[in-house]
């Protein structure tokens, strides 16, 4: 299956405790992806040699992709499902399928 959403897109949560917010994708993985600003935790370190006090550390937690939707117009936030349409060419594009099937970049 084609992947819908790609590094460096703008994405609004649609669903959880952060729904509405928006961010840039920042990386991919399989369990979703990275999105700015958002799904920030801590991971506690035990101490060791090289950390002798131990501590918190900062960490990004992946969003899960399905609670992703991709934002087509930036300045209204409004989003739209992601399709693929085969060209002339015999290339393939992104499409937004509610603006019509307009081309993504």
């Amino acid at each position: 299956m084609a992947q819908r959403i790609r590094t460096g897109d703008i994405v609004k949560i649609i669903s959880g405790s952060q729904k509405g917010t928006t961010g840039k994708v920042l990386a991919l993985s399989a369990q979703g992806a990275l999105v700015e600003g958002v799904g920030l935790g801590h991971r506690h370190v035990k101490p060791s040699q090289l950390n002798p006090r131990g501590g918190k550390k900062d960490i990004h937690v992946a969003v899960s992709l399905h609670k992703l939707a991709l934002v087509v117009d930036e300045k209204t936030s409004k989003t739209s499902r992601v399709g693929y349409v085969h060209k002339v060419d015999g290339g393939k594009a992104r499409v937004a399928r509610q603006l019509k099937n307009k081309e993504i970049k």
